[in-house]
């Protein structure tokens, strides 16, 4: 509710700014100018778009509790109200033979959007620290047997952001000797059927959100009747399907008979797609190439200079469906140092088929600093330019390390490997085996080119900050 508050607060102070900003930029400080064969001031009119604006932001619901602080659901409410609110003034300009000053409009729209979207970002970054933290976080109650409590306990525990701290369970039929789920340490409060029972339930440890599991053993009408008390008393009402590492785009909901079913679609990599992220590819590398062409000079003068040997070291890596390219890099570590890993295998400190080491002795000077900082890795802008590789993708494996995949892992292999992804923006080298796959497999089943640009924003953030690179 807190949250909510300051949002509608932040929101006007945004579309304030943006408002009158483009009112002086286009009229100056004169507060009588009229709109074109109107009788009505420009001054009024802003008056009026502000308010307009503020109430838009809100019927969409982008204050919503649920949508703060993960997902990108609030974003995309934020910018649904905006761009309806501009669209709704053009067609009222259109149809009424209203000249609208091009250049007021022009100049509100892209400042205020770009103003509230940047707001709404400093204040998720503050709500996850703050849920960190242990603070602004929903109670909640889960429902379901053990294992599915401990495995909903552990997916909420790994994503605080989400605002959802679990405190107790309640297992409908389950066995009244176990008063504490063992995995997840969450005490069971009871294992009736009834909605009374669950109720109480909720009275006792205080939830403010309640999230049944999969195959929870109550009746159809028992859960309806649930919905009903928990929405008398204002607690929210959570159904987790047994669907994981499936994306929003890919579920669609049907109302069928009453029954919400919920569709998920097939993965598609062809077609336009494709050609989409080829051509973004493209541009992207081309750019980046020519911007970075200088920095790479001097990290090439650098390393040459540092020590012997060839400035650019190029590796075989296994690439879409199998094929074997030659990875480019910067050279950061000495000439031999293949023929010196077998002498480190036993000081290992990857992830069992990773080979890792934190204080790798084959690692030059400069090889630390640009490895430090990823920089190491920019000739690979070349590798996506010739289409063997992608901005982002999974991590390039290595031949050794695709003879020892499972047949599911070997689905990493059914897109372009990538310069950055998940692996990238999520922990690197601190990562297990078993994480760098499920992220890289969450890609793969779950690729759009507008979560490839978010995955490209948080590498930035992760390259400065250089977790886990070594």
């Amino acid at each position: 509710m807190r949250s909510s508050r300051l949002l509608g607060f932040v929101d006007a102070l945004v579309v304030i700014w943006a408002v009158v900003g483009a009112f002086i930029v286009r009229f100056g400080f004169e507060s009588d100018v009229l709109v074109s064969g109107q009788e009505a001031t420009y001054l009024s009119v802003s008056v009026a778009l502000i308010v307009a604006w503020w109430i838009m932001l809100g019927a969409w619901n982008s204050r919503q509790s649920r949508v703060l602080g993960a997902g990108a659901d609030e974003y995309k409410r934020v910018a649904a109200a905006s761009l309806w609110l501009f669209g709704f003034v053009a067609i009222v300009s259109y149809v009424f033979r209203i000249e609208t000053a091009r250049g007021y409009v022009g100049v509100a729209l892209p400042v205020g959007l770009a103003g509230l979207l940047v707001a709404r970002w400093l204040i998720r970054q503050h709500l996850n620290v703050e849920r960190r933290r242990g603070n602004s976080m929903a109670r909640l109650l889960i429902l379901g047997d053990p294992s599915a409590v401990a495995h909903l306990a552990s997916s909420f525990a790994t994503a605080k952001h989400a605002g959802y701290l679990p405190i107790a369970a309640f297992s409908p039929g389950g066995s009244q000797g176990l008063t504490v789920e063992p995995q997840s340490g969450l005490p069971i409060l009871g294992t009736g059927h009834d909605t009374k029972s669950i109720l109480d339930a909720i009275d006792t440890c205080g939830a403010d959100a309640v999230a049944a599991s999969a195959g929870v053993q109550l009746h159809p009408h028992s859960i309806r009747q649930l919905g009903w008390a928990l929405a008398a008393r204002n607690v929210a009402l959570i159904m987790a399907p047994a669907l994981t590492d499936i994306a929003g785009p890919r579920i669609h909901t049907q109302q069928v008979a009453g029954l919400p079913l919920i569709h998920v679609t097939t993965p598609s990599l062809e077609g336009g797609q494709r050609v989409a992220k080829r051509l973004f590819d493209i541009a992207a590398s081309a750019l980046l190439i020519i911007m970075s062409s200088p920095l790479m000079i001097i990290i090439a003068i650098l390393i040459k200079a540092d020590s012997k040997g060839s400035v650019i070291f190029k590796q075989e890596r296994v690439g879409i469906e199998s094929r074997h390219f030659r990875m480019l890099k910067f050279r950061s570590m000495v000439v031999n140092a293949e023929q010196q890993l077998k002498g480190l295998e036993d000081r290992n400190e990857g992830n069992g088929v990773l080979f890792k080491l934190r204080d790798d002795p084959r690692v030059t000077r400069v090889g630390a600093v640009i490895r430090k900082y990823s920089l190491d890795e920019l000739p690979q802008l070349f590798n996506v330019l010739a289409g063997r590789m992608s901005l982002v993708g999974p991590r390039p494996p290595l031949p050794r390390e695709v003879e020892s995949y499972e047949n599911d892992v070997r689905r990493r292999l059914l897109v372009k490997p990538g310069l950055t992804g998940l692996w990238q923006v999520s922990g690197r080298s601190n990562l297990s085996w078993q994480d760098s796959v499920r992220l890289d497999l969450y890609y793969v089943e779950n690729w759009s080119l507008a979560g490839d640009l978010i995955i490209i924003l948080r590498t930035v953030r992760a390259v400065f900050r250089s977790t886990g690179a070594y």
